[in-house]
């Protein structure tokens, strides 16, 4: 299996170029579908322990069946399958400028979730503007173990969010396995409680936030990814959540700059413009840097050959 590895605000994506599984010609949903119900294997061979990282996204890359995109993409990681991922797409667009594949310009990647534009603007940085991303419920309570009462905000940014005004501890790298137990108890008192999105969808991300101290970012997060490590970057789709809550509420106009800053100090420079029905349709700017290009070997006999599970 040819794949390249790159990071985009310190979170890593590693895109399958060739070895990946042959999933047809259907829409990216099914294609989508079938690689989880039959070649699954492909995902924990590529991503999980020992060959990869537990923070890293994987992008299949696919034939698009949208024929006014550039081309499809199904992102994945270490427990199963992502709707829409902010620094994989951004990660992808550097990848395939890399290969010679992309020129600076727009561009449109078709996703399981919709097509997501995408503005290369040199060889390390990208714009994406997201699917419509818009909040569910606003302040939700849980009772979550040795936390109390935890109130957030549920919203859509490509995947599900439960979104939490400040953390049980300051948003720090020292604080991550503190951060990493708590966001795990919301997320398990949030299935409990039959807490879910739009559609009886699982909320499988959890991101605190809060001001971010002696810098002019406007917000540092945390967040939460359903395999359990939590986003390096500022995480594209939970940004695009915080923007949908923000302009809910008021707080932030179309067009209006948000800094969002991530627990290692990595940033995306965001924005909004109206949707439909409510809803917004978030602009994200970041950088990615490739971090290297590998053929991976599937050994006969190898007890791990399909992923430390």
């Amino acid at each position: 299996m040819r794949v390249i590895d790159s990071h985009t605000g310190g979170e890593p994506t590693r895109v399958i170029l060739e070895g990946g599984p042959d999933l047809g010609a259907g829409s990216l949903g099914e294609r989508c579908a079938l690689f989880a119900r039959q070649f699954d294997r492909f995902r924990t061979m590529s991503v999980r322990e020992p060959r990869c990282s537990d923070a890293t996204v994987g992008a299949l890359l696919c034939e698009p069946s949208d024929p006014t995109c550039s081309v499809g993409v199904i992102f994945f990681n270490t427990s199963g399958y992502l709707g829409m991922c902010g620094h994989g797409t951004i990660g992808l667009a550097v990848t395939l400028a890399f290969l010679g594949r992309l020129q600076p310009g727009a561009h449109r990647f078709e996703t399981p979730v919709g097509v997501v534009k995408v503005n290369l603007l040199n060889a390390n940085e990208a714009q994406i503007e997201n699917v419509e991303s818009y909040r569910y419920r606003k302040s939700v309570s849980v009772d979550a173990p040795g936390l109390g009462m935890v109130t957030g905000d549920i919203a859509w940014g490509g995947n599900w969010f439960f979104l939490i005004d400040g953390g049980p501890t300051a948003l720090t790298l020292s604080n991550v396995p503190e951060l990493t137990r708590a966001s795990m108890k919301i997320r398990h008192a949030l299935n409990e409680a039959g807490v879910t999105g739009e559609g009886g969808a699982e909320v499988d991300h959890i991101e605190f936030f809060e001001k971010s101290a002696g810098s002019d970012a406007d917000s540092r997060n945390f967040v939460l990814c359903p395999g359990g490590a939590y986003d390096r970057s500022p995480c594209g789709t939970g940004a695009s959540a915080k923007l949908a809550c923000l302009a809910a509420d008021g707080k932030l106009a179309p067009g209006e700059v948000w800094i969002q800053e991530s627990i290692v100090g990595s940033r995306f420079v965001t924005s909004y413009r109206n949707g439909d029905a409510g809803r917004i349709i978030p602009t994200i700017t970041g950088s990615a840097y490739i971090c290297g290009e590998t053929q991976l070997i599937f050994q006969d006999g190898d007890p791990f050959r399909f992923g430390i599970s």
